[in-house]
């Protein structure tokens, strides 16, 4: 429901007293004058609230009543001859201008709903979501990798590295596996054939890495809304994890494979 302003509540109650008082001081009009003298109150006011009403409104408002008075007029007058002449009287009711509501004091201007201003403008900042990359982001790269180097510093100094003793031309350790980060090539190597194992799987994979931000150009950082950025990493990732883990706790002497909880461990860092 529409909120009627404070100052035009104001007005109404003005203009409803003065109606009031003239009346009062009038006596009581008569019937069928009651209409113009309600019409011309507006128009004699001199001064007041009245008088802030635009002349071309107060003349709408003139010719809007007097449109009314006479419609109500011709549909009594062609009542007697209603039997024979049904249709004029018809005709005439049809081409009437449907009525029109007042407001105080007979003004016929129509009141538009107020609306704040605060509930039509945008007031809400618009999210920004990047930063520069220097300062912010180089920053804070630059001290990780110091307190990273920091932390093998004092690690190394207290704990030894798991080194073997020497080479022995004549004695080959069996089996003799690659460092841990190389094992899944190894693995693959027991596999298919050096070609393919060594070049094509690999360079396949490298080449699909790199076309992935091609081929998904989501911008959102949300995890759920990166399903196709976040499967293929995750098979990438998988792939090269059990490849790992067979080549380290699942090949025995000769390169064979050994189940560890009946041969035991075949690994060494």
């Amino acid at each position: 429901m529409t909120e009627i302003p404070e100052h035009l509540r104001k007005r109404a109650e003005a203009a409803r007293a003065k109606a009031a008082e003239k009346a009062a001081e009038g006596g009581a009009p008569a019937e069928g004058a009651a209409p113009a003298a309600g019409a011309e109150e507006p128009a004699a006011a001199p001064s007041g609230e009245a008088s802030r009403i635009p002349a071309h409104l107060l003349e709408r408002s003139k010719s809007a009543k007097a449109r009314k008075e006479g419609a109500t007029a011709e549909p009594a007058a062609a009542a007697p001859a209603a039997a024979g002449g049904g249709g004029v009287a018809t005709a005439v009711a049809a081409a009437a201008p449907p009525p029109t509501a007042t407001g105080p004091g007979g003004h016929t201007q129509r009141l538009l709903t107020v609306v704040k201003a605060g509930s039509i403008q945008d007031v809400k900042a618009t999210p920004v979501d990047k930063v520069h990359t220097w300062p912010h982001l180089l920053a804070v790269e630059f001290v990780a990798s110091l307190l990273m180097l920091t932390f093998v510093l004092i690690f190394s100094i207290f704990v030894n590295a798991p080194l073997l003793e020497l080479a022995n031309i004549n004695n080959t350790p069996n089996p003799s596996k690659a460092p841990w980060y190389f094992l899944g090539l190894q693995e693959l190597l027991t596999m298919f054939h050096p070609m393919v194992a060594g070049v094509t799987i690999p360079g396949m994979g490298i080449f699909l890495l790199i076309l992935a931000p091609y081929i998904d150009r989501n911008p959102n950082n949300k995890p759920e809304d990166r399903k196709f950025a976040i499967s293929l990493f995750t098979m990438f990732l998988m792939f090269w994890a059990v490849l790992v883990i067979i080549g380290s706790f699942f090949r025995g002497p000769g390169f064979n494979f050994v189940a560890p909880w009946t041969q035991g461990l075949f690994f060494e860092l």
